[in-house]
């Protein structure tokens, strides 16, 4: 418990920093806020010196009526004129506080919306893109979206729903007080005497509902994964028939979630009316008490016991509010540990201060004793070999081997856990990142297009590429005819992931985009490893033209692509089992021969 109580004053303190960061927005709203609270006050305080002024007018025996700041109406004026002059002041009063409120809304959601959301979810989609994969791995993509949106929104709340409105209320209850006090202490120490049982009852509910909220966000987390999962995987869940069974689970997550929520509701619906009865309590005592008070000339009927009324009402809504604050507080400090843990992620990926620049790689390459491992058992072991800038070199091995963990190294998506590799010479960790990337054109498996025209997908990593360099890596890829048949060619918009194209013209696509950096080393992880044949040899022929003059890593499995290597590495659990050429390997027993036999069988 300890523990809890340190952590959420740590968040707190982080939550006011950052309110802090925003000062001149809070100082506006609550200037606002404060001074439709006067306007309020006074609109309350003369509604109770018009009833005095009406009483003293109907029975001249009773009290004079009392006026503020010692202002009086001309004697010549009758009852009704100074009737009629306090009731303008009232519509008057009430007219700018009115404006006031409504100007306090338009600067709350200038102040929340436009500017602290907007800002703060920028600062977490930075600090996402930033993130190396060790990250990714360990964090489902449903809990990173609900941190950019939802806790996002969390996090606002403290700003306005906690600290502004924590500050509004302790003025309110202050001045409210203060102007009891001055209308009778001992009327106001009696009606007031219930009070500290809402911050015993608050703080329990703190308590209580902590816990539940953390809960409610992992919940969450799941059926957003649900979500998202099944939206990827329509295609999948179609063809197996397996929608009623999607349905069934979807509405499970969700389910649980509602079920949770209602927990926690079902606890702020007894919270919220104890705390409104409980603030109740002191109107109870002033129609004992304060009824006594009037009846014996202690204090007067308007300015003294309606308006201690009004006032007292204003105080017990204020006190209730509590509830709706420590409500806020809770969500606030648990979006908040998610939002600030994502901020605070360390950046295993970055570049060194006194990193070298590298702006034209030679692609000289050395992986020296290289190991490499996700905290568990080792994936690569003692990986050691040396590639000579334009050579083209082919990893193999069964599935499970490293081929794929081996090629997330060079662009340094991890680094090694032990050894190092070299590029012309330069520890790849000592190199300015950005400039080590360029460096590298890689092609994926599943090579993903964005919803953009063809020509920007292409343009992806150089967007300030002219039409020419565009067409011209788009050639070298053999991608400019098909292109060219597309409805607006290369101003075409493509749909979602590419939708509408093929294989093969996807994986050109990516081609063209890796070739346009003109990078010294070229990535290309199994480009042919989901198309059919005829497609396999025209991305083999945009590959041919993509690899000359440029260091080739290719993972590939088909003969097709591996005779074109000029070395090819089999690894098998890890470790190197098998370095040569094609004619080299295939005089050898081994996994190469073994797999280029067995798929040369099963050609027809």
């Amino acid at each position: 418990m300890h523990s809890d109580k340190a952590s959420n004053w740590h968040l707190t303190q982080r939550l006011l920093a950052l309110t802090w960061q925003y000062r001149t927005g809070c100082i506006r709203v609550l200037g606002a806020q404060l001074l439709a609270l006067i306007l309020g006050l006074s609109g309350i305080g003369f509604a109770g010196l018009g009833i005095d002024i009406m009483r003293h007018a109907t029975n001249p025996a009773a009290p004079a009526p009392h006026w503020p700041w010692n202002i009086s109406p001309p004697a010549e004026w009758s009852a009704m004129q100074t009737l009629f002059f306090v009731a303008v002041l009232v519509l008057g009063f009430a007219a700018l506080r009115a404006v006031l409120q409504h100007l306090n809304i338009l600067w709350v959601n200038d102040l929340v919306q436009a500017r602290l959301v907007v800002n703060l979810r920028a600062q977490v989609y930075g600090k996402l893109q930033r993130l190396s994969f060790r990250f990714f791995d360990a964090n489902a993509s449903s809990s990173l979206i609900n941190r950019v949106t939802g806790d996002v929104q969390s996090v606002r709340m403290f700003v306005d729903q906690v600290v502004i409105q924590s500050i509004v209320v302790a003025a309110s209850l202050l001045t409210f007080a203060v102007y009891m006090i001055n209308i009778h202490p001992g009327l106001t120490l009696a009606c007031l005497a219930p009070t500290p049982l809402i911050w015993i009852f608050s703080t329990q509910f703190s308590h209580i509902v902590e816990p539940a909220y953390a809960r409610n966000r992992d919940l969450n987390d799941t059926m957003i994964q649900r979500l998202v999962e099944n939206i990827r995987g329509m295609r999948v869940i179609k063809s197996f028939a397996q929608e009623q069974n999607q349905i069934d689970k979807f509405y499970e997550a969700n389910a649980v979630v509602r079920s949770q929520q209602h927990w926690i509701f079902w606890r702020i619906s007894i919270f919220t009316p104890i705390i409104h009865g409980i603030s109740l309590l002191p109107l109870v005592i002033l129609l004992g008490y304060g009824g006594w008070l009037a009846s014996h000339g202690q204090i007067t009927i308007g300015t003294g016991l309606v308006s201690f009324a009004a006032i007292l009402q204003q105080f017990a809504n204020q006190i209730s509010s509590l509830a709706g604050i420590t409500n806020n507080m809770q969500q606030a400090l648990r979006g908040a540990a998610r939002v600030f843990e994502v901020l605070d992620a360390k950046l295993d990926i970055d570049t060194r201060a006194d990193a070298t620049a590298l702006p034209h790689a030679k692609g000289h390459l050395r992986f020296e004793k290289v190991w490499f491992d996700h905290g568990r058992d080792p994936i690569l072991q003692n990986i050691d070999f040396e590639i000579k800038p334009g050579q083209c070199v082919a990893i193999v091995g069964p599935t499970g081997a490293g081929k794929s963990a081996l090629m997330s190294l060079l662009p340094r998506f991890y680094d090694p856990t032990n050894g190092r590799i070299l590029l012309d010479g330069h520890d790849l960790r000592t190199l300015q990142l950005d400039d080590l990337r360029r460096n590298i054109g890689l092609v994926f498996q599943e090579s993903f297009l964005f919803s953009t025209s063809v020509a920007a997908n292409i343009a992806f990593g150089h967007p300030t590429a002219s039409r020419a360099q565009i067409e011209r890596a788009a050639r070298i890829a053999a991608a400019h005819e098909f292109i060219m048949e597309m409805p607006q060619g290369y101003d075409t918009v493509l749909g979602e992931s590419g939708a509408g194209l093929s294989g093969g013209q996807r994986q050109r696509l990516a081609i063209a985009r890796a070739l346009l950096l003109e990078p010294a080393i070229l990535m290309l992880d199994d480009p042919t490893a989901s198309v059919d044949p005829g497609t396999e040899q025209d991305i083999i022929d945009a590959m041919e033209g993509a690899m000359e003059g440029r260091t080739t890593f290719i993972v590939a499995h088909r003969p097709a692509a591996l005779k074109r290597a000029d070395l090819i590495i089999v690894l098998d659990r890890g470790r190197i089992v098998q370095v040569g050429s094609h004619d080299e390997l295939m005089l050898q027993r081994g996994y190469y021969r073994d797999s280029v036999d067995q798929q040369m069988r099963a050609l027809p």
